[in-house]
């Protein structure tokens, strides 16, 4: 299903609003188009839904590619008042959305977010699975659903190739252009490729696991199926959850991303390496801990040299250390920060890091922890899923099916233990939930509605009488999570990460990112290699660079310009004309540079996304390292000491 919105100007707010909504059921030779009239949103996505709740689609998974942040939006709030809903929430993202008509409660269908299981444009999608019919055009800035006339200019078209437009221009010599009839083709071929896409991705699974996507609405759950069924099957995984969990978790501090200098002097070129698969190559090498783990109280290697698990250790960094490598939580000026320090500090540890960090000069003392045994889990998942890589060329659907599932597993090991329950209540059944002493309320979404009853609410909430089972994926279940799992992953990242820093036979480091490092300089022969896991590969050399903070930095050469500013999409960054000589500015001590951009707003209660104007302010801050000024310029930075 696809819904194509139109932006209308109120005030200062421009409101995306749906003017058309498209289905497809992969049977019929063409799809079914619904133009709205007079925004009349509510009557239309009844008529849909009389249309698609019969006997023959019961049962049936409604995919929409960006449901959770974008279609749901528009259709909950009426999908709400015209049936009975199960929502599946996790983390503000809507998993799914179970829907019953109230003229056919027996019949259920439910709505999926198809970006929650390939999570690529389905431009992309269309030319990765090579589907027959390929997404179109279409002007998307243009606002007037009534034009009718010569094709719209080249700029009210989003993110396309001048060639491709001008070959769709020439296609319309000696015809009008509608835009009510072009927006029914384009959604309706949306509507196509989606079914195609995923009709495909459907059979590679099926065929290469016997599962089927229909029973996963997330790439990380779908992951986990394959893993468990046919890789894991000795059973040797342990559940955790309670205190074991919450205390691992707190020292779960994820990849390593440091900005150690600032700019590169002229004549000096920085070189930009990637890692070639870090977490899938973390995953092969290494034993991870498994079954059940033992408590203990004391320095464990006094009587276990080798004890493998998690410790809760005293830690004393050495001050002459350039680039620190173990990592914390920890509260300064900007709120909570991962950082590395120097100084003394406590915490949670993977065994595995720490003795790393004894070869740099870290002083550790054991206070307590947890001892697991030892397991190669992950070895023939990796192997076989990246071999699937290298026999298939990147044009190929398989090679992009075994990308996402190489990515996609150890992250499911890291949920939460806490699993609210989501429920959409009337007015009476919310005021007996809100006041129950055991409900731990998270996020209530009211939905309005013309009933003397009261409103609607989707209220997100925990109540530790359910905490032993919990809805996973949709479905009551053990959680089936293991916290040491997946931060052991990223600890032996960290680990394969630290050999480039502080090492005296390598150029100068400037900056890190998760599996990413630049030097000031190209690096031996023996780290590189494209093909091989856990090997460095060479993105790009450039002439000027500029680190301004994590995620923050700018590249330049001869043939492209590279701009990255968390927060700040990449329309904004061209809308503003930023580039690298404007970002230097920013090494001038105490400035800060004031952006413009067009942020979406959206509200499921008033069934809209709202585009505002917002103003994005852009600095230099010391949050994860101390910065080192010389004659009012930045010239580089320090680790903060706690």
């Amino acid at each position: 299903m696809g819904i194509e919105t139109v932006g209308i100007n109120i005030g200062k707010k421009e409101i995306l609003t749906p003017y058309l909504i498209s289905w497809y059921d992969g049977e019929r030779q063409k799809s079914f188009s619904y133009f709205i009239p007079d925004g009349d949103v509510k009557g239309t996505v009844l008529r849909i839904m009389k249309d698609i709740c019969i006997r023959k689609y019961k049962g049936y998974k409604i995919y929409m590619h960006n449901f959770s942040k974008f279609d749901a939006m528009f259709l909950i709030k009426y999908l709400v008042s015209i049936g009975n809903c199960k929502p599946v929430i996790h983390k503000s993202k809507i998993i799914s959305f179970g829907f019953s008509p109230k003229w056919y409660k027996k019949l259920t269908v439910t709505f999926y977010d198809s970006y929650l299981l390939l999570t690529s444009s389905l431009r992309n999608l269309c030319k990765s699975f090579s589907v027959d019919n390929p997404k179109s055009i279409f002007p998307f800035r243009l606002n007037d659903i009534n034009y009718e006339g010569e094709v719209p200019d080249f700029s009210l078209f989003d993110k396309i190739p001048l060639e491709e437009y001008e070959s769709y221009k020439n296609s319309f010599i000696g015809k009008i252009w509608s835009f009510k009839d072009e927006a029914i083709r384009y959604c309706a071929l949306d509507c196509v490729s989606l079914y195609q896409v995923l009709n495909k991705f459907n059979r590679l699974i099926f065929d290469k696991f016997n599962l089927n996507i229909t029973d996963y609405p997330t790439l990380p759950s779908l992951a986990f199926s394959i893993f468990r069924s046919s890789y894991n099957k000795e059973e040797n995984i342990h559940q955790l959850s309670g205190k074991i969990d919450k205390e691992i978790r707190s020292g779960n501090t994820g990849g390593s991303t440091d900005m150690f200098i600032p700019k590169n002097p002229i004549g000096v070129k920085i070189h930009v390496y990637d890692v070639n698969s870090l977490y899938p190559f973390v995953m092969m090498k290494f034993k991870y801990p498994i079954g059940s783990p033992i408590y203990f109280e004391g320095n464990i290697l006094l009587t276990y040299p080798k004890a493998f698990g998690f410790f809760y250790c005293k830690i004393e960094a050495p001050m002459g250390l350039k680039h620190p490598i173990l990592q914390l939580h920890h509260r300064t000026g900007g709120g909570i920060r991962t950082i590395a320090p120097l100084g003394k500090w406590e915490g949670w540890y993977f065994s595995e890091e720490l003795f790393n960090a004894i070869k740099f000069g870290y002083k550790i003392e054991i206070v307590r922890g947890y001892l697991f045994k030892k397991g190669e889990i992950f070895k023939d998942y990796v192997s076989d899923l990246y071999n699937i890589r290298l026999n298939y060329p990147k044009t190929d659907p398989m090679n992009l099916t075994a990308k996402l599932l190489l990515n996609s597993l150890y992250g499911r090991f890291g949920m939460n233990d806490q699993f609210n329950e989501i429920e959409i209540l009337n007015q009476e059944d919310f005021d007996d939930l809100t006041q129950s002493k055991y409900a731990d309320i998270s996020e209530i979404i009211e939905i309005p509605t013309k009933l003397m009853s009261g409103n609607k609410y989707i209220v997100s909430y925990f109540d530790p009488r359910d905490a032993v089972k919990t809805k996973i994926d949709g479905n009551w279940e053990t959680p089936n999570i293991n916290i040491a799992i997946a931060s052991a992953v990223t600890a032996y990242a960290r680990i394969h990460m630290s050999q480039f820093k502080n090492n005296p036979l390598l150029p100068n480091l400037y900056y890190t990112d998760t599996d990413s490092a630049y030097f000031d300089g190209p690096i031996p022969d023996k780290y590189i290699s494209s093909t091989e896991l856990g090997k460095l590969k060479l993105e790009g050399i450039y002439d000027k660079a500029l680190f301004l903070a994590p995620k923050v930095y700018a590249l330049k050469n001869d043939s492209e310009e590279i701009i990255k500013i968390k927060g700040l999409s990449k329309q904004s960054i061209q809308d503003n004309n930023i580039n690298l000589e404007i970002l230097e500015s920013l090494l001038n001590k105490d400035y800060k540079m004031s952006i413009n951009q067009s942020k979406w707003f959206r509200s499921v209660s008033e069934a809209n996304i709202k585009i505002l104007e917002q103003t994005y302010e852009l600095k230099v801050t010391g949050n994860k390292r101390e910065l080192v000024y010389v004659d009012g310029k930045l010239s580089s930075t320090k680790p903060l000491v706690i």
